[in-house]
């Protein structure tokens, strides 16, 4: 069972600071750590961050991902990836095609380019993975990968009833 109340701070440590403790802080800062590992691979293969999160989320999606999708999973406002995709559309990585089944949706999907540069990337993004994880042997990934996302489905669930948690 998960821990509810605040836990003390990390042994032999003297943090008294809110955020040393803070559940939103400590995955915020963990991301953001090992995130910019990964984002120095990037800028010595010449891609920006918010290219990479595009191309990611388009690697196994047979159908392409519609505009919104997209730029729910990648964490951008819908102009910011409407003008991203113009630019990785003009460098011939994604295209943009009429959805088959609603004409109105447009649909976005990598270009055989697109794909070969997703897949060499995605290629770094799991030897990059799997260096993080071997620094933390006590830690079973597939178990944190779990936690992770059931606590995205619940908090996803709630947000949708209105921010009501129970």
């Amino acid at each position: 069972m998960l821990q509810t109340a605040p836990s003390s701070p990390p042994h032999g440590s003297n943090a008294t600071r809110f955020v040393d403790d803070y559940l939103l802080y400590l995955l915020a800062r963990a991301s953001h750590l090992i995130s910019a590992e990964f984002h120095q691979e990037l800028r010595r293969r010449g891609v920006s961050v918010p290219v990479w999160r595009v191309l990611a989320s388009l690697v196994g999606s047979p159908t392409g991902e519609t505009v919104t999708g997209l730029a729910e999973v990648c964490l951008l406002q819908q102009p910011t990836m409407t003008k991203l995709l113009d630019r990785m559309v003009r460098d011939g990585l994604v295209r943009r095609s009429q959805d088959g089944r609603d004409r109105r949706v447009v649909r976005i999907d990598l270009t055989p380019r697109g794909e070969a540069k997703a897949l060499e990337l995605v290629a770094a993004a799991r030897q990059h993975e799997l260096t993080v994880l071997a620094r933390h042997p006590e830690t079973e990934g597939g178990d944190l990968k779990d936690l992770l996302r059931a606590m995205m489905q619940r908090h996803m669930k709630t947000a949708r009833r209105g921010g009501d948690p129970g």
